[in-house]
C-alpha cells in the first residue's frame, strides 16, 4: 500500500460512495435504541456524505483511515476464521478513528460489534470487507447526531 494525497482522495471517494453504509448506520441506531430504550434519528445519504468530507479534511486522520480502510477492504485470510482477529482489530480501530477522541472512540469500538454481527458480505467477498463495513457505520452513527445525550450539553460540565 502506498498512500499519497491522491489514493487519499480516492479512498474518500470510495467511502463517501459506498451505499450500504447508511442502511446499515440506520440499522445499528434501531438496534441500539432497542437495546436501550430510547429513541435515535436516522441518518440521510446527504448528512453521511457531508460528515465523511469532515473527517477527510482533517488530513492526519484522512491518511489514518484510508490506510485502515484499504487494509480492510483487501484483507483475505484462507478459510476466513483465522483472520478473524486481525480484521475485528483494524474494523475497532477504523471506528473509533472515523468517530474521534474520546469517550466517543471507545462508544465506536463497542458499536463497531454490534455493527458487525449484522453485517454480512458475499462469500466471495474478501474477508475484511463486511468489516470495513461495519466500522464505517460504527464510526459514522457515533459522531452523527441524532442521540438525544448528545444534543445537550453535559450536566458534568463543571462552570
Amino acid at each position: 500500500m502506498h498512500l499519497t494525497p491522491a489514493a487519499v482522495a480516492a479512498e474518500r471517494d470510495r467511502v463517501r460512495d459506498n451505499d450500504r453504509i447508511v442502511p446499515l448506520i440506520n440499522d445499528t441506531r434501531d438496534t441500539l435504541a432497542d437495546l436501550f430504550a430510547t429513541e435515535v434519528g436516522h441518518v440521510t445519504r446527504d448528512e453521511y456524505r457531508r460528515e465523511v468530507d469532515a473527517v477527510f479534511a482533517d488530513g492526519d486522520v484522512a491518511v489514518n483511515v484510508a490506510a485502515l480502510a484499504g487494509l480492510l477492504r483487501d484483507l483475505d485470510v484462507e478459510g476466513d476464521y483465522p483472520g478473524f482477529v486481525v480484521d475485528e482489530v483494524l474494523g475497532r480501530e477504523l471506528a473509533a478513528t472515523v468517530a474521534g477522541g474520546r469517550p466517543l472512540s471507545l462508544l465506536a469500538e463497542a458499536t463497531f460489534h454490534v455493527a458487525d454481527v449484522h453485517t454480512h458480505g458475499d462469500p466471495d467477498d474478501p474477508a475484511g470487507r463486511d468489516d470495513l463495513d461495519a466500522a464505517l457505520a460504527a464510526g459514522f452513527q457515533t459522531r452523527l447526531p441524532g442521540w438525544a445525550w448528545t444534543e445537550t450539553e453535559s450536566p458534568f460540565a463543571v462552570r
